[in-house]
C-alpha cells in the first residue's frame, strides 16, 4: 500500500511509489529496529523507471530503486521482445545493501526482537533469467548470474569477522564469489472452494571461477486453503536443505512475520536445514471484516551446529519456537490491512501490522 505517481516523458513512464511495512511490539509500541532505533525503519520508498521501447524495438528497460533507513536495493533489467510461446530473457544487475539481522543479529525481549550487531551484506550480482511461458497451471523460470558478496560494517568498512572473531565469508577473506544457477517451478489450482499452491527452488552454485562456492540450496513451500462454508481454513508447510560449501549468511533463518511469529526475524534459528509450519483459520465477521486464529512453528533440525561459526549457539537461539494468536483483517480499496497478536513460546507477545496491497483473500 501507498501513493504512487506516474509521469509520462516521451514513451518512458516513472512511477513513484511509497510502501509501508511497520511491526509494533507489545503495547502498540515499536521496538528499536535493527541498530537504528528509529521507529520508521521499515518504511520503503520505491522509485520505477519504466521504458517500453528502449532502441525502438519492442526492447523492455525497467529501473527500479527501493530505499529504506536501513536497506538499498537498485534493480536493472532489460528485456528484449520474443515470441509468446518463446522462453522470454531478461538481463538484470542488481545491488543490495541489507543489514545482517536473520543470521547474526541477537535475540532480544524473550526472542521477540532481533538486534543488529552492525553487520551488512553487500551484494552485486548480473546475470539472465528466462521464463518458460505459462501452461494451464504451472509456471518455471531459469536464471544464471555472477554473484559478488562482501561484509560491511555499519561504518561502510569491509570486514571479515564478525564481533566474535569468526569468520563472515566463506572464503575467511573480505568477499565471495559464486556463480549460481537457479531453477525455480511454481504450481496453483485455484477456485471459488480450494486452493493448491506448490513452490520449488533449487540453486547450484558452479565452481567455474576461483575459489567460487560450489554448493546445492533446494527450498519448497507447499500451501493448501478449503472453504469450511462461510469460513476458510490455510495450512502451509515449508522445507529447505543445503549442502557443499557454505557461508554463514546462506543459513536459512526461521522467526518473524511469514516464518513464526511471536519471534524476532531469525530468532528462532538458523541452519542448514528448515521445516516451517504454518496454520490459520478465518471466520468473516463483517462485511469487510475477518477474523482469524493461527499457529505457526519452526525448527532448524539440529542443523544449526553444521553452519560455519555456529551463529545460532553463540547467539542462544533455541532451534525450535511454536508461535500463535489470532488477528482481524479489513478488506478495503487499497488492499487488505491485517493486525495480527502473536505469543511464542516464552509467552512474550507481539503486534504486527501490514498492509496486503493485493486485497483480501
Amino acid at each position: 500500500m501507498g501513493a504512487q505517481q506516474s509521469v509520462s516523458a516521451g514513451k518512458a513512464k516513472v512511477d513513484m511509489q511509497i510502501d509501508l511495512t511497520h511491526m509494533l511490539c507489545e503495547a502498540l509500541l515499536l521496538p528499536p529496529l535493527r541498530s537504528s532505533g528509529v521507529a520508521l525503519s521499515q518504511i520503503v520508498g520505491r522509485i520505477s523507471l519504466k521504458h517500453p521501447s528502449l532502441f525502438g524495438k519492442s526492447e523492455k528497460l525497467d529501473v527500479i530503486l527501493d530505499k529504506g533507513i536501513n536497506d538499498s536495493n537498485i534493480v536493472v533489467a532489460f528485456r528484449r521482445p520474443r515470441p509468446e510461446w518463446l522462453s522470454q530473457q531478461s538481463f538484470v544487475i542488481q545491488h543490495s545493501m541489507t543489514p545482517e539481522v536473520a543470521v547474526h543479529g541477537f535475540p532480544a525481549d524473550n526472542f521477540t526482537r532481533s538486534g543488529s550487531r552492525g553487520i551488512n551484506l553487500s551484494r552485486l550480482s548480473l546475470g539472465l533469467e528466462l521464463n518458460e511461458p505459462a501452461t494451464s497451471n504451472w509456471t518455471s523460470g531459469t536464471s544464471i548470474k555472477f554473484e559478488h558478496i562482501r561484509p560491511v560494517n555499519n561504518q561502510g568498512r569491509f570486514i571479515a569477522r564478525d564481533h566474535d572473531g569468526f569468520p563472515l565469508t566463506c572464503s575467511g577473506n573480505l568477499h565471495d564469489n559464486m556463480i549460481i544457477l537457479k531453477q525455480e517451478s511454481g504450481y496453483a489450482d485455484v477456485n471459488d472452494n480450494s486452493f493448491l499452491k506448490v513452490n520449488f527452488q533449487m540453486e547450484q552454485g558452479l565452481p567455474l571461477v576461483p575459489k567460487s562456492l560450489t554448493f546445492n540450496r533446494v527450498k519448497c513451500a507447499v500451501s493448501k486453503g478449503i472453504k469450511l462454508g462461510p469460513t476458510f481454513l490455510v495450512t502451509s508447510l515449508t522445507g529447505g536443505s543445503i549442502v557443499g560449501d557454505m557461508a554463514p549468511y546462506q543459513a536459512f533463518a526461521i522467526g518473524g512475520l511469514g516464518s513464526v511469529r511471536g519471534y524476532g526475524e531469525g530468532a528462532v534459528g538458523s541452519g542448514r536445514l528448515c521445516l516451517i509450519a504454518n496454520c490459520e483459520y478465518t471466520i468473516p465477521l463483517a462485511k469487510h471484516l475477518e477474523g482469524s486464529i493461527f499457529m505457526d512453528c519452526g525448527s532448524d533440525l539440529g542443523s544449526a551446529r553444521h553452519v560455519p561459526g555456529n551463529p545460532a549457539l553463540r547467539q542462544g537461539k533455541p532451534g525450535f519456537g511454536v508461535g500463535f494468536g489470532y488477528g482481524l483483517h479489513f478488506n478495503t480499496d487499497l488492499g487488505q490491512i491485517r493486525v495480527d497478536y502473536a505469543m511464542n513460546a516464552f509467552s512474550r507477545k507481539t503486534i504486527y501490522f501490514g498492509i496486503n496491497s493485493s486485497g483480501g483473500s
